[in-house]
């Protein structure tokens, strides 16, 4: 018996006596009623890594046989239990296959595999509580929205065609689709995030939150909240939201085109440090104490229809960028930039990171998506000044212009 060998034997019963711990940990104020116990399940890891030995001597059918009785028994023992305790789950039942699937794969040379999935199998089975607790708390919109997004990205994604149709090859299928899938994949993060999170932790963490999903609708939302009171906690906020654009759209383009983020980053980063030294600002002026009443702006995690509205809207932003770029040269790219970010920043920075992907020059690209960025927060700034009010505006377009003046001239001069 070579030292090999007793290592994979050893890493077999390990498995086993991992998950046998949690098994017996979780059932310990039902003590003799398990099916099986640390014991048992070492035994099982053991019995596999065993199995995969005799069919290395005896054949394949050596192995399946010895799977086959040990499902026998697991199966009568599952009979046993359900006629003499009403609510009887398999969780215990499955493991104890699963423990003997992994001793097999330990003494099959993959002893690393083994006791990884060991350890995730384990963890899996101690978070029951926390698992059925999250179930409780889920509602059917939210449940409804994550399977709608696991269909656009998981389901149809794949099956798009990945090539050029209409004017100038301009839209892409799978290219354009792909980019719906990034966005409502960053912004169903934050609507989880929202969810585990609450707003008990301050306007700040639902602000920062929340601009993921929407900094527009974010900045809406706390200009509303305005009062005397609240409102060096609600600049702090609105001028967080805001710089969380900065690097939203750096990793969208990190995402599309890494090319691009060398020239970018400077500027961008410029401006986002300049909101984000005056929401530090105003944070510490405002004190830890969360302002009551800021629930983020969220009803529903995902639906189909704000996504075929976005894919809609970017395909249009393509076919005015390569149309601007061949008609108008670099000053129609720079004014669809402009006349883009007045609604949304996300849809022309994709575009235009695609684009230079190919043959649209990546100084006018970056200097196209910083344009958007630039327009985006001026339409900002114009609803905190109309909805705020003067003083909230006093206290938060200092640092936004400054911070847009600052990243334009770094982009400028670079």
């Amino acid at each position: 018996m070579t030292l090999e060998l007793l290592l994979n034997l050893a890493t077999a019963l390990s498995v086993g006596l991992l998950i046998g711990t949690e098994r017996s940990w979780s059932g310990r104020d039902n003590a003799g009623q398990e099916l099986a116990g640390i014991r048992t399940f070492g035994l099982a890891g053991l019995f596999g890594g065993l199995a995969t030995l005799s069919a290395i001597h005896f054949g394949a059918a050596a192995w399946i046989a010895t799977f086959v009785a040990l499902a026998l028994l697991t199966i009568a023992g599952y009979v046993i239990e359900s006629r003499t305790y009403a609510d009887h789950g398999m969780t215990t039942e499955v493991a104890l296959l699963l423990t003997f699937l992994l001793g097999s794969l330990a003494v099959a040379e993959m002893r690393l595999l083994a006791a990884s999935v060991a350890v995730v199998v384990a963890l899996l089975l101690s978070l029951k509580a926390r698992l059925h607790g999250a179930l409780r708390k889920l509602s059917e919109a939210e449940l409804s929205g994550a399977l709608k997004l696991l269909f656009i990205s998981v389901v149809l994604l794949p099956v798009l065609p990945s090539q050029g149709y209409g004017p100038w090859q301009a839209f892409n299928p799978y290219t354009t689709w792909w980019m719906v899938v990034l966005i409502a994949g960053i912004g169903f993060a934050a609507y989880v995030a929202i969810r585990v999170l609450g707003t008990r932790h301050g306007l700040m963490v639902t602000a920062l939150l929340g601009g993921i999903v929407s900094s527009t609708a974010m900045t809406i939302t706390l200009a509303r909240l305005n009062t005397e009171k609240l409102r060096p906690a609600l600049a702090a906020g609105l001028l967080a939201t805001s710089a969380l654009m900065f690097p939203r759209v750096l990793l969208e383009v990190g995402l599309i085109n890494r090319a691009l983020l060398p020239s970018l980053l400077a500027p961008m980063l410029t401006a986002g440090l300049i909101y984000t030294a005056g929401a530090l600002f105003y944070y510490l002026r405002a004190g830890q104490q969360p302002p009551s009443g800021a629930e983020p702006p969220l009803k529903n995690p995902f639906e189909l229809g704000p996504a075929l509205r976005f894919a809609g809207l970017l395909v249009i932003i393509l076919f005015l960028v390569e149309g601007a770029r061949r008609l108008l040269g670099d000053t129609g790219i720079y004014l669809v930039a402009l006349l883009s970010g007045l609604t949304d920043v996300d849809a022309i920075t994709l575009s235009l990171s695609n684009s230079a992907r190919t043959d649209l020059s990546e100084m006018v690209a970056v200097r196209g998506i910083f344009l958007a960025a630039l327009s985006n927060s001026l339409v900002k700034a114009g609803l905190i000044l109309f909805i705020g009010g003067r003083a909230m505006a006093v206290l938060t377009l200092p640092f936004m212009l400054g911070g847009l003046v600052a990243g334009l001239a770094v982009l400028w001069l670079a």
